[in-house]
């Protein structure tokens, strides 16, 4: 069974991702204006319920004060009391005291300590009388012609009760507006990320040598429009140049293959027409050379050809215990004869998508280099895995010789390159060209990695799609 993903990673990686950040500045913005509107609105209808509130008292206030001018105590005072039993029940909060704060009439016990004679509007905790517990009023307080106090006010339950009505609806819309953002921003994400996939997928096919392939425009001429046609273009002209330069190759190939095979028919003639001993050295030399320039030319031409994607729609599902078995039975006797042995090892059943062909071609490349560089009597082993649910399948070829310095891996994968200074080896510097070009032909990549002692020669192959 394959490992869960750790959804910890998945995060971490989606935060990185531009689409990640995309998404949590869309989300951001969105959070700091709906949270801004409705807290202004919050704000606002707090207000008005107060300034509603403040204008009743103080209007109420200013009658009592008006009357008190010109009728004086006793018309305030006969006012209040023929008032209370209208407003009982109601909000409405009186008060007339002497100059010493005792009451003279009203609805409210004493006059409060620590209120002023004369203020605006203030909040305060009061008891009304027959109340057993202090409510919150707005109050205004005044000092009355002839020395007396009084006090106008509301209770200010029913008005909290309104405002904490207004915050806990302001607050549900509010959570409501945050997740339909953050459905939003998400939805608006995987919709640039579709955009974006399409476009990196058919890269990614065009990298494998697709040159067909195209992006898809809707003609719409956003940005993503305008950024596919530019690809498009762009690709058209690649396909061009591709094309000429895979026509050009060949014809060099096939010009260069037809002399060197002429040479070769010429050499085995002369050979076989002389009889001097110096001469027939001298016709075997060239001969040699004619047939390394042959496979040379063979293998430049089959890179090139690899590289271009020729192939791609020959992969069909191979048996990997098979394809091994049949390159160890081809290679065994020569493996045998050179003082080495072969390890196959390959799970039961595998099979992956494959170029049988190509494959063989470079599993037999890295044997032969290994058979070349390795000192007689090392083991040469071929291993075979799968990973990923099967999407992924990994070939190695290794052996225990004396390996590639990690500081000229590089160049050892280099077209031509070649590590013997002397160049005493036979080769041409095309072996781990080809394979590299075989691994990209499958979506892959190829390693070398240390064997201890020795070199191990990875390829990591992966499903289409």
């Amino acid at each position: 069974m394959a490992p869960r993903p750790d959804p910890a990673k998945r995060w971490r990686a989606l935060a990185r991702s531009t689409i990640g950040r995309f998404v949590g500045l869309a989300f951001l913005c969105q959070f700091l204006v709906t949270g801004g509107i409705l807290l202004f609105v919050q704000q606002a209808s707090q207000r008005t319920v107060v300034a509603a509130d403040q204008a009743t008292v103080l209007e109420l206030r200013d009658e009592l004060v008006a009357l008190a001018r010109q009728g004086g105590i006793p018309a305030v005072r006969h006012t209040i009391e023929r008032r209370l039993p209208a407003i009982s029940g109601e909000r409405i909060v009186l008060l007339l005291a002497d100059r010493g704060g005792r009451p003279v009439a009203g609805n409210l016990g004493a006059w409060p300590a620590t209120l002023e004679a004369d203020s605006d509007w203030q909040t305060i905790d009061l008891y009304r009388i027959d109340s057993p517990s202090p409510e919150p009023m707005g109050v205004a307080t005044a000092t009355l012609p002839g020395g007396g106090r009084l006090l106008a006010g509301l209770v200010m339950g029913d008005s909290m009760a309104l405002t904490r009505i207004y915050e806990e609806a302001l607050s549900v819309a509010f959570l409501l507006s945050l997740c339909l953002t953050l459905v939003i921003a998400l939805l608006l994400g995987r919709m640039l990320a579709r955009q974006v996939s399409a476009i990196a997928e058919t890269a990614n096919a065009v990298a494998v040598g697709a040159l067909h392939r195209r992006v898809d425009t809707d003609g719409s001429g956003d940005a993503f429009d305008r950024l596919g046609e530019s690809i498009n273009a762009m690709l058209e002209r690649i396909d061009a140049l591709v094309t000429q330069l895979r026509m050009m190759t060949d014809g060099l190939a096939h010009d260069l293959k037809s002399p060197v095979t002429r040479l070769m028919s010429v050499v085995e003639q002369a050979s076989a027409q002389t009889s001097d001993e110096a001469a027939l050295d001298a016709l075997e030399k060239v001969h040699r050379e004619a047939q390394a320039l042959e496979g040379m030319l063979s293998t430049a031409l089959l890179i090139s050809r690899t590289e271009a994607g020729f192939g791609s729609d020959r992969l069909c599902d191979t048996g990997i215990g098979e394809l091994l078995r049949d390159v160890a039975e081809v290679y065994g006797p020569l493996i045998e004869d050179s003082g080495f042995a072969l390890e196959v090892a390959a799970p039961a059943g595998l099979a992956f998508p494959l170029h049988r062909e190509l494959i063989s071609q470079a599993l037999a490349n890295l044997i032969e280099n290994a058979l070349k560089y390795a000192e007689s009597g090392d083991h040469i082993r071929i291993e075979a895995g799968v990973q990923a649910q099967g999407r992924q399948l990994i070939l190695a070829v290794a052996d225990n010789g004396p390996g590639i310095p990690e500081a000229q891996r590089v160049e050892a994968l280099k077209r031509f390159g070649r590590l013997d200074p002397a160049r005493g080896k036979p080769g041409s510097g095309l072996g781990l060209s080809l394979v590299e070009a075989v691994a990209r032909l499958h979506h892959g990549a190829i390693a070398l990695e240390d064997d201890g002692p020795g070199l191990r020669v990875v390829m990591t192959l992966n499903r289409a799609g």
